[in-house]
C-alpha cells in the first residue's frame, strides 16, 4: 500500500492525551544494523565469491538485477530475519536492504521481485552448488586461519552431525523416515571449533534425501574440509566428533587412513554389555549404598563384525537415581576412539561431550534463520537455500566478532539480530553522502559502534 493511502488513526482516550498515529513519508527502516552486514561481507568478499561460481544465462538487455545484487539481496534479508522470498514484496523499498546491495537507498529503483528471486533460486545447477560450497568452506576457514596467525593451536576439532528437516509438500527426494515418523530431508551439518574453544564455525550443510545413509556426502565433504584445514593450518592435530549413526567401518577406515583422531559414539549391543557388565554391577551398588546417580569409566578393545582390526572402546557405566523415583536406571554409553592414551576413557567422553554443542549449532541455523525453509519443488534449489542461510550465519557471527561485548561473542543468531541488526533508523540520500539517523536510546550502541569502527567506520 503506497504512503499516501495508508490513514493514520486516533487513540482518543488510551493515555492521558489523545495519541495520533500516521505512517511517515520519511524514507525510515527497521533494519539499521544492515549495514554492518554490507561492510563485513565486502570485507570477507563472502557474496562475491558465491556468485562467481554461477553463470547467467540471462539476455544482458533484459538484465535489471545482477546476480550479486540477488546474492546480496537473499543473504542479508536472512540474516535480518525475512528468510521468505515472498517477503520481498514489502522489503524490495526498504531503504537500509537497498543500500546493503549497492543501491541508493532514496533515489533508486526497488530491488528484485518474489518471481525473479525465485528464478535466481531455481536457476543454479548442482556443479555450481557444489563450487559454492568449496567457496564457502574456503572463506571461512581462511578468515579464521587470518584471525590466528601467528598462535599455535593445539587442535582443530571437526563435529558432523545430520538433522530432520520435515517436508510437506511435493519436493524432489522427499522421502518418508521411519525413525523420525515423517517425510524429510536429513540434511548434513558440518562445523568446525579452534583449540578449546566452545564455539563452533558451521562450514557445510549438505541437503540428502530423507532416507539417506549416515555415508552419503560425507567422506567427500570431510575429504574436501581436511584438505583445506591442512592448506591453512599446516600440521595442526584435527580431530573429529560424531554419533551413532556414523559408527561404520568405512568411515574408521577412511578417518585412520587420513590420520584423523576421532571419537565417534556407538549403540550398545550385547557384546558391548558384556564388556562393560562388572563395572555396571559395581555403579549398581555405589548407587545402591548412596542413593546417588554413580558413575563408572573403563576401557577395552572391540571388533564388531565388518570390522578389520580390533579398536577401542571406552564405556561408562552409570547407574542413574532420581530422588523422587524408587526405580534406578542403567545409563551404559559407548564410545569408538583413537585418541592419545593420556585422555583415558573419561577423558574421551569429556572430549566427546564437546559434540552436544552442534545441537545450538542446528538451533540457530533452523530457528533463527529457517534452514528449513526448503520449500522449493526442485532439489538443487533447496540446496542452495540451505548454502543462503548458512552463509547469513557466517555473516553475522563475524559481525559478533568485531565487537568487545563478550556477552554478544556468545550471543545466538536471534540476540544478535535484536541488538545488533533489527534498529530503527532515518535515511538521508544527498549529492555528496548517504546520512543514517538512529536514536541516541538504543541500549546497544556501544557495541554497534565497537563493529561498525572495526569494519572501517572512522569518527567524524
Amino acid at each position: 500500500m503506497n504512503d499516501s493511502t495508508r490513514q493514520s488513526v486516533l487513540f482518543p482516550e488510551l493515555f492521558s492525551k489523545p495519541v495520533h498515529v500516521a505512517f511517515s513519508r520519511e524514507h525510515l527502516s527497521s533494519n539499521g544494523g544492515a549495514v554492518l552486514l554490507a561492510a563485513r561481507d565486502r570485507q570477507l568478499g563472502l557474496t562475491e565469491a558465491l556468485t562467481e561460481c554461477m553463470i547467467d544465462r540471462r539476455q544482458a538487455g533484459k538484465v535489471d538485477h545482477e546476480l550479486l545484487e540477488q546474492m546480496r539481496q537473499r543473504v542479508t534479508s536472512i540474516a535480518l530475519g525475512c528468510p521468505d522470498g515472498n517477503d520481498a514484496a514489502k522489503l524490495r523499498e526498504d531503504p537500509m536492504l537497498k543500500l546493503a546491495c549497492d543501491r541508493d537507498p532514496v533515489s533508486d529503483t526497488a530491488l528484485a521481485s518474489q518471481p525473479t528471486l525465485s528464478r535466481f533460486e531455481n536457476g543454479v545447477r548442482s556443479g555450481q552448488l557444489l563450487q559454492m560450497g568449496y567457496a564457502l568452506a574456503e572463506e571461512v576457514i581462511a578468515h579464521q586461519a587470518k584471525r590466528r596467525r601467528g598462535r599455535k593451536l593445539g587442535r582443530i576439532v571437526i563435529d558432523i552431525d545430520p538433522t530432520c528437516d520435515p517436508t510437506y509438500g511435493a519436493q524432489q527426494l522427499t522421502l518418508f523416515n521411519g525413525y523420525y515418523g515423517t517425510y524429510c530431508y536429513l540434511p548434513l551439518i558440518v562445523t568446525i571449533s579452534f583449540g578449546w574453544e566452545r564455539r563452533k564455525y558451521p562450514v557445510a550443510a549438505v541437503l540428502r534425501s530423507g532416507t539417506a545413509g549416515p555415508m552419503v556426502g560425507t567422506v567427500a565433504v570431510v575429504r574436501r574440509l581436511l584438505d583445506l584445514l591442512r592448506e591453512h593450518f599446516g600440521a595442526t592435530r584435527l580431530y573429529l566428533r560424531a554419533d551413532g549413526s556414523f559408527a561404520v567401518p568405512e568411515f574408521f577406515d577412511f578417518l585412520e587412513a587420513e590420520g584423523v583422531r576421532y571419537a565417534i559414539a556407538m549403540a550398545g549391543n550385547s557384546v558391548l554389555a558384556g564388556l562393560s557388565k562388572v563395572d555396571m554391577h559395581q555403579a549398581g551398588q555405589l548407587a545402591a549404598d548412596r542413593q546417588a546417580t554413580a558413575t563408572l569409566y573403563g576401557w577395552n578393545y572391540y571388533k564388531s563384525g565388518g570390522w578389520r582390526d580390533k579398536r577401542i572402546v571406552a564405556y561408562k557405566a552409570e547407574v542413574l537415581v532420581h530422588p523422587d523415583k524408587t526405580d534406578h536406571r542403567d545409563n551404559d554409553r559407548y564410545l569408538i576412539h583413537n585418541l592419545d592414551y593420556r585422555y583415558g576413557p573419561e577423558g574421551a567422553f569429556n572430549f566427546y561431550y564437546g559434540h552436544s554443542d552442534m545441537e545450538n549449532s542446528i538451533k540457530e541455523l533452523k530457528n533463527d534463520l529457517a534452514m528449513d525453509r526448503t520449500s522449493c519443488s526442485r532439489f538443487t534449489a533447496n540446496q542452495f537455500r540451505l548454502l543462503l542461510t548458512l552463509a547469513a550465519y557466517v555473516l553475522m557471527q563475524s559481525v559478533a566478532e568485531q565487537t568487545s561485548d563478550l556477552n554478544l561473542l556468545k550471543a545466538q543468531m536471534a540476540t544478535l539480530r535484536d541488538r545488533l541488526l533489527k534498529i530503527a533508523v532515518r535515511v538521508r540520500s544527498s549529492v555528496r553522502r548517504i546520512t543514517l539517523e538512529f536514536t541516541t536510546h538504543h541500549p546497544w550502541a556501544d557495541a554497534w559502534l565497537d563493529a561498525a569502527r572495526a569494519l572501517g567506520a572512522v569518527p567524524v
